[in-house]
C-alpha cells in the first residue's frame, strides 16, 4: 500500500500521472468520462420518478463490489418493491432509511467512495467530490494492482489520493469528477482482458441502463 504520509515530490508524482492518463483519452473515451454521471444523474431520476438525490443515494448504497448493470438493477428493484435486497446488511439498512425519506447525506460516508459516489450522482456539477476506487488509485500510482490491498478504507490515504485528482483537475480547468470519469473510462479499457480483474463495464454500460429504465418507465405507463 502506498504510504499515507506523501512528500510533496511523490505528490506531484501521483499528480503527474493522473493527468497523462487524461491526455491520453481518445476523443471517444473523453466524451464517455465527461457525460458519465450526468447520465447517471438521469437514471437516478428515472427509477425514483423524478427525485435524483433519493435515486443517488440508493445507487450509492448499492454500489460496493457490483458492477453497474447489478448496481441499477438493485437500486431499482428496491425503488419498485419497497424492499431492498442483494447486499450486506449494513448496505441494505442504508437503503431501508434513504428509501424512508432520511437525507443519504445523513446515512452514507461522505467522506469516503460510497459517499461521495453519491454526490457525484446526485450533482454532476460538484466542484469537489471524486471517487477513489481502485482504479482511480491505480491511475494516480502508475501500477496496476490487480487483487492487492489498496488500503482505501483508511480515510488518509483516500485523502491523499482525492487531494491529487482535485489538484490535477485544478491544472486541467476541469471538476475533478470529470477528470476521474475520463480516466477511470482510459484506464478500465487499457487493462481489459488482461486478468486483473476485468473490465466490468459500469461506466460505459450507464447509457444501455439509462434507456433500459426509460423504456421500463415508458411500460408502466402505458
Amino acid at each position: 500500500m502506498i504510504s499515507i504520509k506523501a512528500s510533496g515530490e511523490t505528490r506531484e508524482h501521483y499528480i503527474g500521472n493522473i493527468i497523462s492518463v487524461w491526455r491520453a483519452a481518445t476523443p471517444e473515451q473523453m466524451q464517455r468520462g465527461r457525460t458519465w454521471y450526468h447520465v447517471a444523474n438521469e437514471l437516478a431520476s428515472l427509477i425514483t420518478d423524478g427525485d435524483a438525490r433519493t435515486g443517488a443515494g440508493v445507487i450509492a448504497a448499492l454500489s460496493a463490489n457490483k458492477s453497474w448493470s447489478e448496481n441499477c438493477r438493485l437500486a431499482r428493484q428496491a425503488y419498485e418493491t419497497g424492499r431492498p435486497v442483494g447486499h450486506f446488511q449494513d448496505a441494505l439498512t442504508k437503503v431501508a432509511k434513504i428509501m424512508a425519506g432520511a437525507d443519504p447525506a445523513e446515512v452514507l460516508p461522505m467522506e469516503r467512495k460510497t459517499g461521495m459516489f453519491f454526490r457525484c450522482i446526485a450533482d454532476p456539477s460538484d466542484p469537489d467530490a471524486v471517487v477513489i476506487d481502485r482504479h482511480a488509485h491505480d491511475v494516480a500510482v502508475g501500477e496496476t494492482y490487480g487483487n492487492r490491498d489498496r488500503g482505501l478504507g483508511s480515510a488518509g490515504r483516500y485523502a491523499l489520493l482525492a487531494h491529487c485528482y482535485r489538484e490535477a483537475a485544478l491544472r486541467l480547468g476541469e471538476l475533478p469528477s470529470i477528470v476521474q470519469s475520463v480516466t477511470w473510462v482510459v484506464h478500465t479499457e487499457r487493462i481489459a482482458g488482461t486478468g486483473t480483474r476485468a473490465f466490468e463495464g459500469r461506466r460505459t454500460a450507464a447509457v444501455s441502463s439509462t434507456c433500459w429504465a426509460r423504456s421500463s418507465v415508458a411500460e408502466r405507463a402505458s
